[in-house]
């Protein structure tokens, strides 16, 4: 470690404190298959209990805002009122995996207690948050609590976004959890962006680059924009499908599937011809068994569409091109297209000063690292769009994530907190 940080015998100490606590919270919320902690929700608010607890143990400062997330405040050695924010969620998707988030927070407080165990406060204000409603899966709004903070968060939402197990609306739940609604509904932050001195989030990787390379840790160089569908819907004509000739259908399966096609062919173009970032994925696709027989021409079909991308300009392409194909293939083909509003958000770079301090620290540590882009979004994105210096760190995990199987191991997750308090001791004295 740098003669800066805490020794390792106080990491060790602050790794031990906080790695019970994947198992209480895993406990708290296993729903018998996965771990469901619900935005709002029970889950949720247990872990956020437990969370509360291990840091008022601790000795730490411990604060909650209108919109309910927690924070955690070690102070620094220079009176400042600026903090450099360590955070990440802890909701989970229904029947999820037990490390998504969470582990972003148990390796927070993880390096605020190895700080508190060497007996000497780190160079400047430290905060750990633990942020809300991260997951879209349940109010089909994403980043509910660090928008909420960042006063960015769409005050429509309130009313319209609703939650998918119970139908009632995201304002309702708030309210009931103890959320201030009103003062949320002034739109203005509730922690002034101009105050945070920079904001990092170590998170498990969801796909499978730092297992297949063999690496511990992954250092995000940026996170993709997406713009998305969440509900498409392609109109035909049901028919017997042994009297209809191919002339005279209007199948819709057929129409969907030959959009479906031209889209990865442009997939290809964008990737392999002109070398740019893109993923594209048709997430459901479904006609109504219990209308469509074996026997039947299906008449609608059901289909929602996402995109990735590491640049807007491909994003926008992406989903004129979409749009134009479907009508295309509609006057073609004697169907009808029809697209709920498209959403999403731009691609972020993050800090790049942020991003060399944390290489420099790898190296320094002795961690094997490597750059890599984030598929996925995550509240990182939303602060460094507010103008804050932000950065993450992704620790290897198999299996994927939102799913019960994923698979972060402890010895990685310790060499992300040892990266994070290292971290928390070189930009407070100076490192970039």
């Amino acid at each position: 470690m740098s003669d800066l940080a805490p020794a390792e015998t106080d990491v060790a100490f602050g790794i031990a404190f906080a790695a019970p606590l994947f198992d209480a919270i895993g406990k708290s919320s296993f729903d018998g298959v996965g771990f469901t902690r619900a935005a709002y929700g029970e889950g949720e608010q247990k872990a956020h209990e437990i969370v509360t607890a291990a840091a008022r143990d601790l000795g730490l400062q411990v604060e909650v805002d209108a919109a309910l997330n927690l924070s955690i405040t070690l102070p620094g050695e220079r009176a400042a009122s600026d903090a450099l924010i360590l955070g990440s969620h802890l909701d989970a998707v229904p029947r999820g995996g037990n490390f998504d988030g969470l582990a972003g927070v148990l390796a927070g407080l993880a390096s605020l207690a190895a700080w508190r165990h060497s007996g000497r406060p780190p160079p400047a204000n430290v905060m750990l948050l633990a942020i809300r409603a991260e997951e879209s899966a349940w109010f089909g709004a994403q980043h509910v609590g660090s928008r909420a903070l960042l006063g960015t968060l769409p005050l429509e939402l309130l009313q319209q976004a609703r939650r998918l197990d119970t139908d009632r609306s995201l304002g309702d739940h708030m309210r009931e959890a103890g959320a201030d609604v009103c003062r949320l509904l002034r739109g203005t932050p509730l922690r002034d962006p101009s105050q945070i001195r920079g904001y990092v989030e170590l998170h498990i990787e969801q796909g499978p680059t730092l297992t297949s390379r063999g690496l511990p840790l992954g250092i995000v160089s940026r996170i993709r924009g997406s713009r998305r569908c969440r509900r498409a819907i392609c109109r035909g004509s049901c028919g017997h499908s042994g009297t209809v000739a191919r002339a005279l259908r209007n199948d819709v399966v057929f129409a969907v599937s030959e959009l479906v096609m031209h889209m990865d062919e442009l997939w290809r173009a964008i990737e392999d011809e002109e070398r740019r970032d893109l993923v594209l994925t048709f997430g459901q696709f479904a006609t109504d068994a219990a209308v469509h027989s074996v026997t039947t021409i299906p008449g609608v079909v059901n289909f929602s569409f996402d995109c990735r991308a590491d640049s807007q300009n491909v994003l926008e392409r992406v989903e004129i091109e979409l749009l134009n194909a479907a009508s295309a293939i509609a006057a073609r083909r004697g169907v009808t297209f029809a697209f709920d509003p498209f959403t999403g958000d731009a691609p972020v770079e993050m800090d790049r000063g942020f991003q060399a301090l944390l290489l420099r620290g790898a190296r320094a540590l002795g961690v094997p690292s490597t750059m890599i882009t984030s598929g996925a979004g995550h509240d990182a994105g939303d602060f460094a769009a507010a103008g804050v210096p932000s950065a993450m760190i992704f620790v290897r995990n198999d299996h994927g994530s939102h799913n019960p199987k994923e698979a972060m191991e402890l010895r990685d997750f310790s060499e992300g907190v040892r990266l994070i308090t290292w971290f928390v001791a070189n930009l407070g004295n100076g490192g970039s």
